[in-house]
C-alpha cells in the first residue's frame, strides 16, 4: 500500500492552538509503529475487525436505517434509537487508519457510508436516522433518553476524522450545518432557544473539536453553554428512583461542584473528557480544578485494578465508594475508553506522568480485554471473576463497544508522542519511528523495545537539533535507570517524565531501563471482597488466573503463600506469545461444614501443592469456558 497523501499529520486531538495547553499530541502521520505486540493487533483492526463490522452494519439494517431516508421506501426504523452512532464511531476508526496509507476497499467503504450520511441530512442540518422519514414533528422531544445529540456529537467527531486525514470536506460540511442547526435550538432562553442538554455526554467535546478544525469560535461556545447548563437536575428529575435520578445523568450539580464521579459510567468519562477539552481552550481554572478532583476521588476510591469503571449493572454506573464487585463488575469497554480519552486530555493539560500512566494502565488491562485476540468478538463487560459463562460476542444490539475500541485502536499511534515549545515527550513505550515537530524542524525518533514484555527501551535521534526529550517514569518502575551515549545518569524518581536537554546528533542513543518484577497488590480494607487477596502485576500488565490452566482444581481453592516465589515464563505458543507468571501455591478446598457458625471461618486444611499459572489479563476468555480470578487467595 503506497503511503496517503495528506494535508496534515493528523491528531487525534489538536491542541496545537490551544492556549492552556502544555503539551500537545504528535499526529498519527508522523507515528509508524512496528512493534510485534501493538502493531499486529492494528492489522487485524485494519484487514479484519473493520470489515467485520462493516458486515454487522448491514447485516443489522443500520446502514439501511439511512437508506430509508435517502430512498423514501418508508421502510420502519430498525434497532435502538441512537444506532446512528455505531456507524459514526466505525466511520472515525476507518478514517484514522487511513492516516497510514491508501486502502481502496476500505475507502470504498467510506465514500457509501459518506454518501449516505450526506444524503439523510434535512435542509435544516438535521440529521439523526430516526427522527427523519416521518417523525421530524418529535425531534428534541426525549433529550433524556433518545440522545440525538450524542448520535451529533460522534457523526462530528467522525467528520473531524476524515476531514483530518483526507482533507476532503464532503462530512466536515455536513457536520458544520448539523453543528449550526443545533446552535439555532440549544442556548439561553432570552435568544428563543432551549435551554436543555443531552442525557448522554459527546457533543461537548465534539464541538470543542470542531472549532479546533474549523477556527469558528460559536462551535466552542455551543459547547460551553451545553456544560454550563448541565446540573440544573431537569434531567432524570420525573423518575422517581434510586437509579435514574438526576445524578445518574450528571445533572445534580455544576461540574465545577462535583465531588465525585457519578451515574452513567461512560457518559461521565464523556462529559469529563468534554470539561477538560474546555479548560485547554479557555483556561478557566475551577474547570481544571473539579476535573483533579473528581480524578483523584476516582482512582482512590471508584476504580479497578484493571483501570476499569463502572460497578453496577442497574444503569451501567458507578457505585458508592469502595463499591468494587468483581463477577458483578460492569466495568464497560467504552467507560475505559472514555477514561483513555480523558486522562490523554489531563496530561496535555498539565504535563503530570499519573495521567499517562494511567491512560496505560487503563488501554492495556481495561480495553484490550474488550476485544478478541481474532479480532471479531467483544466483551461489553469486563467482570473480574467468572464461573466460565462470560464470553465474546460478534456484535451485540447496542454495538457502542465494537466500534469504539476499532477507532482507538486506528488512533493509538497519535497518543505516544507529545510536543512542547523544545520539549519531545514520550508518553508511551512502542517500538515505532517517528517524525517529531521541534520548533520548526522535522526530528527523527525511533524506539526499539519489546514493551510490555521487556522495560528496556532504546532511543535513537535521527536529526542534529536542540531540544530536551521528556520521558515517563512509570510510577511502578522503582530503580529505573537511564543512560545516554553508554553514559550513566543519575537516579530516575518513578511517576514523573525526566528531561534531557541538550544539543542532540544525528545517532545519539538513549537507553532507558524499566524494572520489571512481579508485583503482589492488595485492595483497600474496605473492598471487602478482596480481604486477603492479592493482584498480580509485571510492568504495565495486570495477570489472572483462568481454569484451563488448572484442570480439577476450583480457582477458589488456590492459595499463594506470601513467600512462594513467583518466576516469569516465555510462553510463544500461548495466546498469541505471552509471558506467563508461575509459582507453588496450596490447595486449600472446603466444601463441607457450616455455612454460619463458629467453625465456619476460612481455616482451611492443605491439601497438597499445585503449579499456579497467571496469564496476562487481557488474553484470558481466549480459549475454552473456565473460571477467572484477577484476586488470588493469599495465605
Amino acid at each position: 500500500m503506497t503511503t496517503l497523501p495528506r494535508p496534515d499529520a493528523a491528531p487525534v486531538f489538536d491542541t496545537a492552538r490551544s492556549p492552556h495547553a502544555r503539551l500537545h499530541p504528535v499526529g498519527l502521520g508522523r507515528v509508524r509503529l512496528t512493534d510485534t505486540f501493538l502493531e499486529p493487533r492494528r492489522r487485524t483492526n485494519r484487514d479484519v475487525t473493520l470489515l467485520s463490522q462493516y458486515r454487522h452494519l448491514e447485516d443489522t439494517h443500520t446502514l439501511r436505517n439511512f437508506r430509508r431516508v435517502t430512498d423514501g421506501s418508508g421502510e420502519p426504523f430498525v434497532g435502538y434509537v441512537f444506532n446512528d452512532t455505531d456507524v459514526y464511531k466505525w466511520l472515525e476508526a476507518a478514517a484514522w487508519t487511513l492516516a497510514e496509507a491508501h486502502d481502496p476497499a476500505l475507502e470504498g467503504m467510506i465514500a457509501e457510508a459518506a454518501k449516505l450520511i450526506e444524503g439523510a441530512q434535512d435542509t435544516s442540518g438535521y440529521l439523526d436516522t430516526y427522527y427523519s422519514a416521518g417523525r421530524e414533528n418529535e425531534r428534541w422531544s426525549d433529550l433524556k433518553d433518545n440522545h440525538e445529540l450524542y448520535c451529533a456529537g460522534h457523526f462530528i467527531q467522525a467528520a473531524v476524522a476524515h476531514h483530518r486525514t483526507t482533507g476532503r470536506e464532503q462530512l466536515l460540511n455536513v457536520a458544520r450545518r448539523l453543528a449550526d442547526h443545533i446552535g439555532s435550538v440549544f442556548g439561553p432562553v432570552g435568544e428563543g432557544k432551549r435551554e436543555l442538554t443531552d442525557g448522554h455526554e459527546e457533543i461537548e467535546l465534539a464541538l470543542v473539536e470542531l472549532y479546533r478544525e474549523t477556527g469558528e469560535k460559536r462551535y466552542l461556545e455551543l459547547a460551553q453553554f451545553l456544560i454550563e447548563v448541565r446540573g440544573r437536575g431537569v434531567l432524570g428529575a420525573d423518575e422517581g428512583n434510586h437509579t435514574f435520578n438526576s445524578t445518574y445523568y450528571q445533572d445534580h450539580l455544576p461540574v465545577r461542584e462535583m465531588n465525585r464521579v457519578v451515574g452513567h459510567a461512560v457518559r461521565m468519562m464523556y462529559l469529563t473528557t468534554g470539561v477538560t477539552d474546555l479548560y485547554l481552550e479557555n483556561g478557566d481554572p475551577s474547570l481544571l480544578e473539579a476535573m483533579q478532583r473528581l480524578w483523584t476521588h476516582m482512582t482512590t476510591r471508584q476504580m479497578y485494578v484493571s483501570g476499569g469503571l463502572g460497578a453496577r449493572y442497574e444503569g451501567e454506573a458507578f457505585g458508592d465508594d469502595f463499591e468494587l464487585p468483581n463477577a458483578r463488575a460492569y466495568t464497560e469497554t467504552c467507560a475505559a475508553i472514555g477514561s483513555v480519552m480523558w486522562n490523554a486530555r489531563l496530561l496535555t493539560a498539565t504535563g503530570e506522568a499519573k495521567y499517562a500512566d494511567l491512560l496505560e494502565h487503563t488501554f492495556y488491562n481495561a480495553v484490550l480485554p474488550g476485544w478478541s485476540l481474532g479480532g471479531e468478538a467483544y466483551f461489553y463487560q469486563n467482570p473480574l471473576a467468572d464461573e466460565g459463562h462470560h464470553r465474546r460476542k460478534a456484535w451485540f444490539g447496542c454495538a457502542c463497544c465494537p466500534p469504539n475500541v476499532a477507532r482507538l485502536m486506528a488512533s493509538l499511534p497519535g497518543y505516544v508522542y507529545g510536543t512542547a515549545e523544545g520539549e519531545v515527550w514520550v508518553n508511551l513505550y512502542v517500538n515505532s519511528e517517528a517524525s517529531v515537530p521541534v520548533l520548526g524542524q522535522e526530528v527523527k525518533l525511533t524506539q526499539r523495545t519489546d514493551y510490555p514484555w521487556n522495560g528496556k527501551v532504546e532511543l535513537t535521534v535521527g536529526t542534529a537539533a536542540h531540544f530536551a526529550l521528556k520521558l515517563r517514569i512509570p510510577a511502578w518502575a522503582e530503580g529505573a535507570s537511564l543512560s545516554v551515549n553508554g553514559e550513566a545518569l543519575p537516579a530516575l524518581r518513578p511517576g514523573t517524565y525526566t528531561s534531557l536537554e541538550r544539543d542532540w546528533q544525528a545517532g545519539d542513543s538513549v537507553t532507558l531501563d524499566l524494572p520489571m518484577p512481579i508485583r503482589k497488590v492488595r485492595s483497600h480494607p474496605r473492598v471487602l471482597e478482596n480481604v486477603g487477596r492479592v493482584a498480580l502485576l509485571r510492568g504495565p500488565l495486570l495477570y489472572a488466573l483462568e481454569g484451563v490452566d488448572h484442570p480439577g482444581t476450583p480457582l477458589d481453592d488456590l492459595v499463594l503463600p506470601p513467600d512462594a516465589e513467583l518466576s516469569v515464563h516465555s510462553a510463544p505458543e500461548l495466546l498469541g506469545s505471552v509471558l506467563v507468571l508461575e509459582a507453588e501455591a496450596q490447595c486449600s478446598p472446603r466444601t463441607d461444614g457450616d455455612l454460619y457458625g463458629p467453625d465456619a471461618s476460612d481455616k482451611r486444611p492443605v491439601s497438597g501443592n499445585v503449579r499456579l499459572r497467571a496469564v496476562p489479563y487481557y488474553a484470558w476468555a481466549n480459549r475454552e469456558p473456565g473460571q477467572l480470578r484477577v484476586w488470588i487467595r493469599e495465605a
